[in-house]
């Protein structure tokens, strides 16, 4: 086993953690209108006024949260310029704190001393509330509430709360601005009347990346990540074009940068290639289904085996009805007692949403009506891979025995 320190000196890095998530880079490329118009939203806070209520829509990987971060350190920066001025701002992921009271809760003890923070169970919504409008209040100044993933919530009380807090007496000091970000385009939709009526929001809208941008992304963070000339010339563009085929999403192009980066710092390659970057693209995707169908239970993974049976096949796109007899012949092989069809339907949506699956509308009009057809998103010896400990479990279906 090689000595630590004779690694370390054939590193390409020198600031690695510029590509991570939680990079902070000085300026932001590639969103100059996103920016101007976000900007403009934030502009009455540094007047002290209540800016409006923001919020972002676009794809995962397109620089909402990253644009947010951005705006939201230059204000807190700028209004330490004015004496009569304070403003605070918190950031809140709602895939991990997905309701009202989760989220309430979370701002009393962020706001709050250490040893007198209070637990997530025990008190009732509008206790909590009280406890939230009070701590708000004894902060006072400006306080911007950024709820990343914000669709992720189950109830929309908070949303509604926070909007009318003054409005409804519950703040006197505190004036807050609430900026919501979502991956769903159809969120507000969602929404209950009344907090439609209520938010009054501003809404911003973030396109995909282009080649030529992300290029632009690429080339800002090579600078901070990487040493001089370890790069070859072709690793950012095709970092860059692979990112454009996955929707513009920067942080997959990010991510397929810095795994090449970590290629060839294992192997003590003298310079970051583009072959690393092509290594790197499939094991980052095999890392993903990996992810996905961990995360599955045993019957949503016997549907991703039956719709990998029919690919194997050549079957597919398939019907919902194709792969429901599929997955009840594997269910009967495996002894265990399939679901109901209408549960497949409505599983098959969410494995489309985690990128395991391809969905497409099918429109023959009156003749043959609408419905839809699925096919595997991915690999499918990459799904078959994933699925592993199914496979062992009940055993290889003819059909793919070639594949594993």
């Amino acid at each position: 086993m090689g000595s630590f320190e004779f690694v370390r000196e054939h590193s390409p890095y020198k600031h690695r953690e510029a590509l991570l998530d939680d990079y902070t880079p000085d300026t932001l490329v590639g969103r100059d209108s996103e920016l101007a118009e976000y900007h403009g939203a934030l502009q009455p806070a540094i007047y002290g006024e209540q800016p409006d209520n923001i919020f972002l829509y676009g794809k995962a990987g397109v620089g909402k949260t990253a644009a947010t971060r951005f705006l939201l350190d230059k204000l807190e920066h700028n209004a330490g310029d004015y004496d009569d001025l304070e403003i605070f701002t918190e950031l809140v992921n709602c895939d991990g704190l997905n309701s009202s009271y989760r989220v309430a809760s979370h701002l009393v003890n962020t706001l709050r001393d250490p040893a007198n923070r209070i637990s997530e169970t025990g008190y009732s919504r509008s206790q909590v509330y009280e406890l939230m409008w009070d701590e708000l209040d004894t902060h006072g100044g400006i306080i911007l509430l950024v709820l990343d993933e914000i669709d992720h919530l189950k109830d929309d009380s908070i949303l509604y709360q926070l909007s009318r807090a003054r409005e409804n007496e519950n703040l006197t000091e505190a004036r807050i601005g609430l900026i919501g970000i979502s991956n769903d385009l159809t969120f507000r939709d969602g929404l209950s009347p009344k907090v439609r009526s209520s938010l009054c929001e501003r809404s911003i809208s973030f396109s995909t990346y282009d080649a030529n941008e992300l290029r632009a992304v690429l080339d800002q963070r090579r600078e901070v990540a990487f040493k001089d000339d370890v790069l070859t010339d072709d690793v950012i563009p095709l970092c860059a074009a692979f990112g454009a085929q996955e929707s513009g999403d920067a942080r997959k192009a990010l991510d397929l940068l810095l795994k090449a980066g970590d290629l060839a710092r294992e192997e003590n390659a003298a310079r970051v290639s583009e072959e690393h970057v092509r290594r790197g693209r499939d094991l980052l995707e095999r890392e993903q289904v990996a992810r996905g169908i961990a995360d599955l239970n045993d019957h949503e993974r016997l549907v991703v085996y039956a719709l990998a049976t029919l690919e194997a096949e050549s079957e597919t796109p398939a019907r919902s009805r194709e792969i429901y007899s599929r997955y009840k012949a594997l269910s009967d092989a495996a002894q265990r007692e399939a679901l109901t069809a209408r549960w497949l339907r409505e599983h098959l949506d969410d494995l489309s949403m985690l990128g395991i699956l391809s969905v497409s509308e099918i429109n023959e009009g009156s003749a043959g009506g609408k419905y839809r057809e699925y096919a595997l998103q991915q690999d499918l010896a990459v799904v078959l891979d994933a699925l592993e400990e199914t496979l062992e479990a009940m055993g290889v279906h003819t059909s793919v025995k070639g594949y594993v």
